[in-house]
């Protein structure tokens, strides 16, 4: 199985589920399966900590894996880095403290004592005690995609007719309409998060693989072999076809 690549969307500090996942790859690729993270590893879940220690300490123990940044990672980054509760595409204004966003979430699961009562500027200096270096420097170096034989991996999409060099770093973290309303063959088959389905979904351009785990779903690692999609199951591999729910 040299060719098969695993992926696995939006993990949204679902530790439990991302342990789960691993094993089924583990099952059924061997432990040097190639692994793509597609991002938002972090907010919502009870322990975004964990999450990104085993895939940082993964890679460092020289694990076939490539994570990617979700635009959860880039809000968790930039508050880390200066303290920023705000990002400019989240039109309604709500932060990234909001519980709809699920920072407080993953503040918690460093430590923090958090609430709807604590300042922002406190909750900045807690986390320079209590978030590793490391972490950080994990979330900056993350890229934004990934290209595979025929296959584009990234968080939220792309921007179709542009090509991938000049895509806008915010479309391919952030993008929902143009991307999803798009009928029409990539250069790429493109494999991504980002938008919550009930269940994954084959969209004969895209694969959209985020099943919901932010918001209680279950995470569902796939595998995409000579061009098919599988996802992983205690079972076994499933089909994912094209127009299939």
């Amino acid at each position: 199985m040299s060719n098969a690549i695993y992926a696995v969307a939006d993990i949204h500090g679902r530790h439990d589920l991302l342990e789960r996942a691993l094993d089924l790859i583990a099952r059924d690729g061997g432990d040097r399966a190639e692994v793509v993270f597609l991002g938002d590893l972090v907010d919502r879940g009870p322990d975004s900590r964990g999450v990104i220690e085993t895939l940082r300490t993964g890679i460092e123990e020289g694990r076939a894996w490539r994570v990617l940044l979700g635009n959860h990672d880039r809000m968790l980054a930039r508050f880390l880095r200066a303290g920023d509760i705000h990002d400019r595409q989240i039109r309604s204004g709500i932060s990234w403290l909001h519980p709809r966003v699920g920072g407080l979430a993953t503040l918690a699961s460093y430590g923090i004592e958090t609430g709807p009562e604590v300042p922002p500027a406190e909750l900045f200096a807690a986390v320079q005690q209590a978030v590793p270096a490391e972490h950080l420097t994990f979330l900056e170096t993350r890229p934004r995609a990934l290209e595979r034989e025929g296959l584009l991996f990234v968080h939220a999409g792309i921007r179709p007719g542009v090509a991938l060099a000049d895509q806008d770093p915010e479309d391919l973290i952030w993008i929902r309409d143009a991307f999803l309303d798009h009928p029409d063959p990539h250069p790429w088959l493109v494999v991504h998060g980002h938008t919550a389905l009930e269940h994954p979904q084959h969209f004969g351009n895209r694969i959209d693989l985020d099943g919901g785990a932010g918001y209680g779903r279950p995470l569902h690692p796939a595998v995409i072999e000579g061009g098919k999609c599988w996802l992983l199951t205690e079972r076994g591999r499933e089909a994912l076809e094209p127009g299939a729910d």
